[in-house]
């Protein structure tokens, strides 16, 4: 990954209203091989601001990639990746789902609204960092990511 092959850290934005499942993400990559900076963030109100960079995100960096849950408070995953995917300052980032939904729904409008990938998150405390685990694998190592643009 080119970031953290310069030394930079990769920022990861995570939207997870679960904090027991934010807390075993934030485990999973500090014990990371690549230098990762986590900022979490509780519902898709919070997340947009942050991914605009209003409010108390003014001084935040655009992350470099994203893990969002679908069932969230104030405004669902499902409006905040079709916002993400809509605009053009945004739409790069690599959005990966990151729920507990297995709906055929939920799968295939990921895909539509252009979504990287979709994760069922699993129950089991051994598996779910397991998957956190190959996200970074495959996303922080294996992928080459797009260099952050303007906000």
């Amino acid at each position: 990954m080119q970031l953290a092959a310069q030394g930079k850290a990769v920022e990861i934005l995570l939207v997870e209203d679960n904090p027991g499942d934010a807390d075993l993400a934030r485990d999973a990559l500090e014990s990371s091989r690549v230098l990762n900076k986590l900022h979490v963030v509780a519902d898709g109100v919070e997340a947009m601001e942050f991914l605009r960079g209003r409010g108390k995100f003014t001084n935040v960096r655009r992350p470099d990639l994203i893990l969002l849950d679908l069932n969230l408070p104030r405004k669902d995953g499902r409006e905040v990746l079709a916002e993400i995917k809509s605009d053009d300052g945004l739409k790069s980032i690599p959005v990966v789902i990151l729920t507990t939904s297995k709906a055929e729904e939920d799968i295939l409008m990921t895909y539509n609204l252009h979504g990287n990938c979709f994760i069922t998150k699993p129950i089991d405390l051994e598996q779910f960092l397991k998957v956190v685990r190959s996200i970074e694998d495959f996303w922080l190592t294996i992928v080459k990511l797009p260099s952050p643009g303007p906000r």
